[in-house]
């Protein structure tokens, strides 16, 4: 959902918004706010509506004025954003994690997948009977109603974009002023303004996550550290490619997911293959590390290969 956001504001206006997952943060805790007073339903399409008008604000007030300074200028700029908007959140809500529980209907089980020594495999819907489960060899497991709901969400999300973005006049609009601003400013279209649409879109796409991952994860200030794995989405993916950044999102969620059930380190894989690696060995230190243990890293160190060997992404067009 984040990564979808921060592609389109890179496809459309090749702007590398490090303050994205500032956005993020903020839908979450002004969701958190209007929960109170609207419901968490209403503020599901009020929250993203608002950090939407504030990330067009920033567009119109500050990124416009440093756009035609090329790209690093611009991403000062947003990593700026990114400090002032962590210190604003910590001293209006505090740096202390809040409790931000989810609606009754996204609440509970999605659906349990049910593991017995007789029946087999199934799944059952919502929650299962406890005499499922509770049997010799039997074992089930819940998948959380939220994480359902955020990836629904974020199908329905790109599955829009890209309806957006290629069977629409907006979407012609939008690409006309990316690829020829001058022909679509002499066609009486507003190119800054489509810009600051674009921008504000984007960042209403990083609040609607916020809302969602609010409920689901931890509101805190530090949910919005989650911004270079974002990066790490989109450049695997291909920078500016939608289907890249659902390919990328796949492929990081694997990497940080699969070697947490492998327990197995450099030290194993030579020992199979005859060779004695000992305390003595200089590589000891570096073998010795279980694969679950690199979990966290490997989705940079695919970024670091992806950059080295195709620096355009998986589906990526773009050279540069």
């Amino acid at each position: 959902m984040l990564s979808s956001g921060l592609t389109l504001i890179f496809s459309m206006m090749g702007v590398l918004n490090f303050a994205h997952a500032s956005f993020y943060m903020v839908g979450a805790y002004a969701a958190y706010t209007l929960t109170g007073v609207i419901g968490f339903t209403a503020s599901l399409v009020v929250s993203p509506l608002l950090v939407g008008a504030l990330g067009a604000l920033f567009e119109r007030t500050a990124l416009r004025r440093v756009h035609k300074f090329g790209h690093v200028p611009e991403l000062l700029i947003t990593f700026g954003l990114s400090y002032v908007v962590g210190e604003v959140v910590a001293l209006v809500w505090g740096r202390s994690p809040l409790t931000f529980d989810p609606p009754l209907w996204l609440q509970g089980p999605a659906f349990t997948i049910v593991q017995s020594a007789v029946r087999g495999l199934s799944v059952v819907a919502g929650a299962a009977p406890a005499e499922l489960c509770s049997g010799v060899g039997d074992a089930c497991t819940r998948f959380p109603m939220t994480r359902a709901f955020m990836a629904l969400v974020a199908l329905g999300m790109l599955a829009s974009l890209w309806l957006l973005l290629t069977r629409t006049r907006i979407g012609l609009v939008i690409q006309a002023a990316l690829t020829h601003p001058e022909m679509a400013e002499a066609l009486g279209h507003n190119v800054p303004r489509v810009f600051m649409l674009v921008f504000g879109s984007g960042c209403a796409l990083a609040g609607l996550a916020g809302v969602i991952g609010g409920v689901t994860f931890v509101t805190e200030p530090n949910m919005a550290n989650i911004g270079p794995i974002i990066f790490a989405v989109i450049v695997i993916g291909g920078m500016g490619s939608l289907s890249g950044a659902f390919v990328g999102s796949l492929v990081v969620g694997l990497l940080q997911t699969l070697p947490l059930t492998v327990d197995a380190n450099g030290v194993d894989v030579f020992r199979h293959l005859g060779l004695a690696i000992g305390p003595d060995s200089p590589l000891f230190p570096l073998l010795r590390i279980k694969l679950s243990e690199t979990a966290q890293i490997l989705p940079y160190l695919m970024l670091v290969l992806i950059l080295i060997f195709r620096p355009k992404g998986l589906l990526g067009t773009r050279e540069s």
